[in-house]
C-alpha cells in the first residue's frame, strides 16, 4: 500500500498484521511522506519466501528488493513487532538504505532462549493455527495486543486482520521470529545510525522491558514509552505514535537529505 509525496517512509507490520494495519500512518503521514506499507512475504499479495523455515536477512533482502523495484535509494524505516526484528537485520546490513530507524514494540527473537523453550513458543503459535484455524487463532490472540480500555471496535478490526493472514506466510515467520536475535543485529548497526524504540507503556506482548534491552543493546538509542498503549501502539495510540515519528525523523532529515534520501 502506498500514498503520498515527500521523503520515503516504509512501514513493516507484525506478524498477525498486514499492511492494512497501518491505515491511521497511511492516511496521517502522506502530507509528509511518500508512504509505503509492505506486506511481508506470505502476508497479502506478497509471494512467500522459498525456504519453509527462512531466517530474518531472508525478509531483509525481500525488503531491499522493493526499495530498488520503487527505485528509493533511502527511507525513513519503521517496524513493529516482528517487522522491528527485519527492520533491524535490515538497518545492520543495508545501513546506507535508512535515513532515520525506528523499531516499535520490540520482538527480540528468541535465538536466546533454551532450545526446549525456543521449540515451545513455535508450536504454541503453529499448534494454535492447526487446532483453531486462522479465525480461532485470531479470537485467541488478537485481543490481548491491545489494553482492556481499547474498545470493542478496535478489538474487532484486530481480529478481523489477524484471521486474513496466510497459514503458510505466518508459519514461515513464526519460524523466522524462533531464529531471530535482535540484539546481535543492533550491536552491529553502524555508531552513525539514528535509531528510536517506541513501545506501549501497557505492552504485554513485548514488554517496556524488553524494548529498554533493545535500546540498550547500542549506545545513543532513546526509548520512548507511550502511554494507554498495549502492544499495537501505533494502532492504539497512533497519534502519539505519529508524533513521535515525526519528531524523530525530522531531526534527522537534513542528514537524509545530504545523503542523497530518493523520494518515491
Amino acid at each position: 500500500m502506498r500514498t503520498g509525496s515527500g521523503p520515503a517512509l516504509v512501514l513493516l507490520h507484525g506478524i498477525g498484521s498486514s499492511a492494512a494495519s497501518w491505515q491511521e500512518q497511511l492516511a496521517s503521514l502522506s502530507a509528509r511522506y511518500d508512504v509505503i506499507a509492505w506486506n511481508a512475504p506470505g502476508y497479502g499479495a506478497s509471494s512467500p519466501l522459498p525456504d519453509e523455515a527462512p531466517d530474518c536477512g531472508q525478509y531483509a533482502e525481500r525488503l531491499l528488493q522493493l526499495l530498488d523495484a520503487l527505485t528509493i535509494g533511502q527511507c525513513f524505516l519503521a517496524g513493529h513487532s516482528l517487522g522491528s526484528l527485519i527492520a533491524a537485520r535490515f538497518a545492520r546490513l543495508y545501513p546506507e538504505r535508512i535515513a532515520a530507524l525506528t523499531l516499535a514494540s520490540c520482538a527480540l527473537g528468541h535465538a536466546r532462549h533454551e532450545p526446549a523453550e525456543r521449540q515451545r513458543l513455535l508450536e504454541s503459535r503453529l499448534n494454535d493455527v492447526r487446532e483453531l484455524g486462522m479465525r480461532g487463532m485470531a479470537e485467541k490472540r488478537g485481543p490481548r495486543l491491545l489494553t482492556p480500555n481499547a474498545g470493542e471496535a478496535l478489538v474487532r478490526m484486530v481480529v478481523n486482520n489477524m484471521a486474513q493472514a496466510d497459514p503458510h506466510g505466518y508459519a514461515q515467520a513464526s519460524r523466522m521470529l524462533s531464529g531471530g536475535d535482535m540484539i546481535a543485529d543492533i550491536a552491529k548497526f553502524s555508531p552513525d545510525l539514528p535509531v528510536q524504540v517506541l513501545c506501549g507503556a501497557d505492552d504485554i506482548i513485548t514488554p517496556p522491558a524488553a524494548n529498554e534491552r533493545a535500546a540498550q543493546a547500542r549506545a545513543n538509542i532513546a526509548l520512548t514509552l507511550i502511554p494507554a498503549a498495549g502492544h499495537l501502539v501505533y494502532f492504539e495510540q497512533p497519534r502519539a505514535f505519529n508524533a513521535a515519528l515525526i519528531a524523530f525523523n525530522d531531526r534527522h532529515a537534513g542528514a537524509a537529505n545530504r545523503n542523497g534520501a530518493a523520494h518515491g
